[in-house]
């Protein structure tokens, strides 16, 4: 009789219960990534995003809980490859086609303005 621990069944394993992308806890692919806590600027990028959220916010265009719905719902693919504040912009130009704030030609149109 051995008195080494079976193995789990990898059925129970956190990677194989169904969950949202950005719920990472358990899950080992990513428990061995060092987090990085040491303090970063933001970039103009990330500032600009900041500030068009904040600015969705004080005209009740947006709320923060859209923006978090927005995130959750980016493909996984998409989300892991993405940064933080490329989350929140993706989110936001998704909920402002939804809302029917801009249509998808004139977001075209206002991206190839900024060639």
């Amino acid at each position: 009789m051995s008195t080494d621990s079976p193995l789990p069944d990898p059925a129970t394993l956190p990677e194989a219960k169904p969950r949202a992308m950005h719920d990472m806890g358990g899950v080992s692919k990513f428990m061995c990534e060092a987090v990085d806590v040491e303090p970063h600027a933001l970039s103009e990028f990330d500032r600009e995003v900041d500030a068009i959220r904040g600015l969705l916010g004080a005209k009740k265009v947006m709320s923060v809980d859209e923006l978090r719905r927005g995130i959750e719902a980016i493909p996984e693919p998409d989300y892991l490859r993405l940064t933080y504040y490329q989350r929140w912009i993706r989110s936001i130009t998704d909920n402002m086609l939804a809302k029917g704030v801009f249509t998808e030609a004139e977001l075209k149109a206002a991206l190839e303005d900024t060639k």
